[in-house]
């Protein structure tokens, strides 16, 4: 005999009240156009020079603390004496930043638009952070950048989707868990954050693609319909839609690549 379950109601986002956390690469401009290849490659050649090992085994090390603690700055600190602000500057340190960026058109205009209180909550260091968004000329419109030097503890470096990290930011920050609104292009954080109350937006529109034989985009790498989204979109003109006084923003919207 099958048991009835009654369908789970997503949660809708009001307008009015929400505080915003923006991750930065990939959701607030497409990082994934020549930023990540050049802060991944300049990890390796880090790692290559300050722990004296071969390329591959550098590039084992960076993309495996990377999935194990959400940043590879943790992994490399816990595991090896390495100098992390000195790792954090080489790495995000770029000739012509402005050369590299890529971002939706009319930007300011989308996140301006936006009620509520913003927040930029990154793994990348503040200096980065603040140049990308200066760059962007939208530094002006968050009341704080959270970047993983703000992230660490007494003993440990930490980064999202750390809880511990979230609640004490949020708690410095005076924003209470459930008006927090999570805009974020990785599905872990997302995951680990919904847990803890925060409603959760998947952005995928800057997520790299792969293109299938007859030249249309291939769907992404482990995408589907996760149930601890509650809003998927692709642009940030979709968090616009519906953001009246009084008024829901649009429910729950599919990737492409599911239809």
């Amino acid at each position: 005999m099958r048991t009835f379950r009654p369908k789970r109601r997503r949660p809708q986002i009001h307008a009015g009240t929400p505080v915003w956390l923006f991750d930065l690469d990939n959701t607030l401009h497409h990082a994934s156009h020549a930023i990540f290849p050049a802060i991944n490659s300049a990890m390796t050649q880090y790692i290559i020079d300050a722990l004296q090992v071969e390329r591959d085994e550098a590039n084992r090390l960076r993309t495996g603390y990377t999935q194990r603690y959400g940043a590879a700055l943790l992994g490399l600190t816990r595991h090896h004496d390495l100098d992390a602000h000195d790792f954090l500057k080489y790495v995000h340190t770029f000739p012509d930043l402005r050369a590299m960026l890529r971002s939706e058109r009319g930007l300011k205009r989308l996140v301006d638009a936006l009620p509520g209180r913003k927040i930029v909550l990154t793994n990348a260091p503040e200096a980065y952070a603040l140049d990308v968004l200066k760059e962007l000329g939208i530094e002006r419109l968050f009341e704080r950048v959270i970047a993983i030097e703000h992230m660490r503890d007494r003993r440990y470096w930490r980064a999202k989707p750390d809880h511990a990290m979230l609640r004490r930011a949020m708690r410095d920050a005076h924003v209470r868990l459930a008006d927090a609104v999570l805009v974020e292009d990785t599905r872990s954080h997302l995951k680990n954050y919904r847990r803890l109350g925060i409603r959760t937006v998947w952005i995928t529109g800057h997520l790299p693609q792969h293109a299938r034989p007859n030249g249309s985009p291939a769907r992404l790498p482990g995408t589907g319909r996760p149930h601890y989204v509650d809003r998927c979109i692709r642009s940030l003109k979709s968090l616009r839609l519906g953001t009246r006084p009084g008024r829901p923003i649009e429910p729950l919207t599919e990737h492409p690549a599911w239809r």
